[in-house]
């Protein structure tokens, strides 16, 4: 198990990205259901934020909710969606204390009134917060992304106020949800599942990966700075050879 005191402080990525995963088996092996699950899943949340700030990491993405779980049974989208807004409340005055700034991506227009109208609260009330931003992805997927952000280009086409010619990555980049912050460096997975499942599919073009077993309830600062620490161990070539890496670098 690695610690705190064993990270780099000179070298740690900008963006963490993490998909939460495993909360619903984790209940399932207890004999409870899928929400005792999430309702647990609260403490990691905390615990990965309070460890992202501590280290001084400026962003931290949690992957909360897929446009695809829009599809799981009613009952447990309407629980989702009470416990977000009981958590944001809670937790607001935390996140302030801490200097943490809350921030989200994906289709919010999808959320239920009350969720979103506390959400954008909350948001709000830690705009002006400088430390850790903490961004949520909720109603979010990256080909929902995407198709938005083409769907705008070729409005803006259509429209004259931009060229076939003039659309490049840039362009792309700057229609996406994520338009001021920065690429993931690293992305965690919790549970032992080894795929992307439609996050961020644009903006982990060159991110290091990790994956661990541990279920997301039981994640916990440790497993944090274990993932931090296996990223300051690789070497990040952007499609360079390991040379030009090393000569950049004297």
């Amino acid at each position: 198990m690695i610690w705190k005191e064993r990270i780099d402080r000179s070298n740690l990525p900008t963006h963490v990205a993490i998909i939460m995963d495993g909360n619903g088996r984790w209940a399932q092996e207890r004999g409870y259901n899928r929400i005792y699950g999430h309702q647990h899943g609260v403490d990691s949340v905390r615990e990965a934020t309070e460890a992202a700030a501590e280290l001084g990491i400026k962003y931290l993405t949690l992957y909360a909710f897929s446009t695809e779980n829009w599809n799981r049974p009613s009952e447990e989208v309407e629980a989702l969606m009470e416990l977000l807004v009981d958590t944001i409340e809670k937790e607001t005055p935390t996140l302030n204390k801490n200097n943490v700034r809350l921030r989200a991506i994906g289709d919010l227009a999808r959320l239920p009134r009350m969720t979103k109208e506390k959400f954008e609260r909350c948001m709000e009330e830690t705009s002006g917060n400088t430390g850790l931003n903490l961004v949520l992805a909720i109603s979010y997927s990256s080909r929902w992304e995407i198709t938005a952000a083409v769907r705008q280009i070729a409005a803006e086409v259509l429209s004259g106020s931009l060229s076939p010619e003039q659309i490049n990555e840039q362009v792309v980049a700057e229609h996406l949800n994520t338009k001021d912050i920065p690429d993931p460096d690293l992305l965690i997975r919790t549970s032992g599942e080894q795929r992307i499942s439609n996050f961020l599919l644009w903006q982990m073009a060159y991110s290091e990966l990790f994956f661990t077993d541990v279920n997301w309830p039981d994640f916990r600062k440790e497993q944090f700075y274990n993932a931090i620490y296996s990223y300051q161990h690789r070497e990040r070539r952007y499609g360079k050879t390991s040379e030009q890496i090393t000569r950049f670098h004297r």
